[in-house]
């Protein structure tokens, strides 16, 4: 009679759950701390130099923004520009009338600069204010402009046939007037004929109209007493509705001065704003590619680690093998280890960047934007970055030998 074999239980092959490969992973992690943080340091040096990079230029464009909705881009300039003979040109006296008279501009006020000379006593020789302009000024500009005062209140038409002045932001600063305390006096003189002037107001910084930063503003009768200044616009600002300021600038030069309107620049401030927030794309791309470099070299760090690592537990992987562990085991064990070691090291770097940023925007008064979609890159860059460096040790460590791993050096 036959023996007759029943088959026993069919044996599937082992598997290494993901939850037991994290913990199997973050043992060598926890067995040596000193050197986890030294190669996490690495990765998150790398990672926080791309965060703060791209956190602090999206700041900056946003603030940039920020500034332009607020301010308007509305606002045109018109200079006098060249005649065909390469002289300099000059605006009409009407120049402010007739571009009024243009359908959607609300506003046009002009400046004209007088050549005196600004100082803070009579007892300096000229020259020692060298930058700053004293200019005729229209009771109209600060609206023309959106500009505001820190101080003081802006020419009107009381004031502007008196010897009062309005600073802008960084003439006060180079004046040293920093208020309106004790009434402060300026010196203003051209051609060896000088008088006191009381500053009356103090401008904010005009990010759409910096040469009034560095003026001294007086108004246009007291000009034209005691310099002889024409009302002749230096510089024309003209406020228009921002749909239709296109439509403006294309008519602008051709009203002010039909028989010669290629003798007058027409700008749009808000241009160079515009420009500004994009200028900063070659600098970011340089810093973005030193925090690559930074990131590359911790990569290597994770590499020469889990080198060192796999040499230092050839036992362990001996054991492990002997126990029934495969080489798919042992190969998931070391890029766990690797993968938690650069999440540590990413996630930290996320963190850093964010936290450089959220300061440096701050001390700056900066609008805060650090987007979403660079922080999730930097994690998942920094992953990847510890998987492909920890690819070469985990195969080395699953190709060991059971028998010569645990064999005795």
């Amino acid at each position: 009679m036959s023996a007759v074999i029943v088959p026993g239980p069919k044996i599937s092959s082992s598997r290494l759950r993901t939850s037991d490969a994290v913990r199997v992973g973050s043992v060598g992690l926890r067995t040596r701390p000193l050197r986890t943080l030294l190669t996490a340091l690495g990765i998150a040096i790398g990672i926080a130099a791309m965060i703060a990079v791209v956190g602090i230029s999206a700041s900056s464009r946003a603030d940039l923004l920020s500034q332009i909705d607020s301010l308007g881009t509305g606002l045109l300039r018109a200079a006098p520009g060249q005649t065909m003979f390469g002289d300099a040109a000059t605006l009409p006296e009407a120049a402010r009338a007739t571009a009024g008279r243009i359908g959607p501009v609300e506003s046009a006020a002009g400046l004209t600069y007088t050549g005196a000379t600004i100082r803070r006593t009579d007892y300096i020789d000229d020259g020692i204010t060298g930058g700053l302009n004293v200019a005729a000024s229209d009771t109209g500009v600060l609206d023309a402009v959106r500009a505001s005062l820190v101080a003081g209140r802006f020419l009107d038409h009381a004031t502007s046939n008196l010897p009062v002045v309005v600073l802008g932001a960084d003439a006060a600063k180079r004046l040293g007037i920093r208020s309106l305390q004790g009434s402060p006096r300026v010196w203003i003189t051209k051609d060896g004929d000088g008088q006191w002037y009381g500053v009356i107001g103090i401008l904010a910084a005009a990010p759409l109209a910096p040469e009034l930063d560095s003026a001294a503003l007086i108004g246009y009768g007291v000009a034209e007493t005691l310099y002889d200044t024409t009302t002749s616009p230096s510089t024309l600002f003209v406020r228009a509705e921002p749909s239709k300021i296109e439509a403006v600038r294309a008519v602008l030069a051709r009203s002010i001065k039909p028989q010669a309107p290629n003798e007058v620049d027409v700008a749009r401030p808000s241009d160079a704003l515009e420009a500004r927030a994009k200028t900063d794309a070659a600098l970011r791309n340089l810093l973005l590619g030193l925090g690559a470099v930074a990131l590359l070299v911790g990569g290597v760090g994770i590499t020469n680690v889990m080198v060192i690592s796999v040499l230092e537990r050839r036992g362990e992987i001996g054991v492990r093998r002997a126990l029934g562990a495969g080489r798919r085991h042992i190969l998931v064990q070391f890029l766990a280890e690797a993968g938690l070691l650069s999440f540590i090291g990413g996630a930290a770097g996320c963190a850093l960047g964010a936290g450089v940023t959220a300061i440096y925007a701050h001390q700056r008064g900066w609008v805060l934007d650090v987007p979403v979609g660079a922080l999730a890159a930097g994690a998942g860059i920094a992953l990847g970055v510890g998987l492909l460096a920890g690819v070469s040790p985990a195969i080395r460590a699953a190709r060991l030998d059971p028998a010569e791993a645990i064999r005795p050096a």
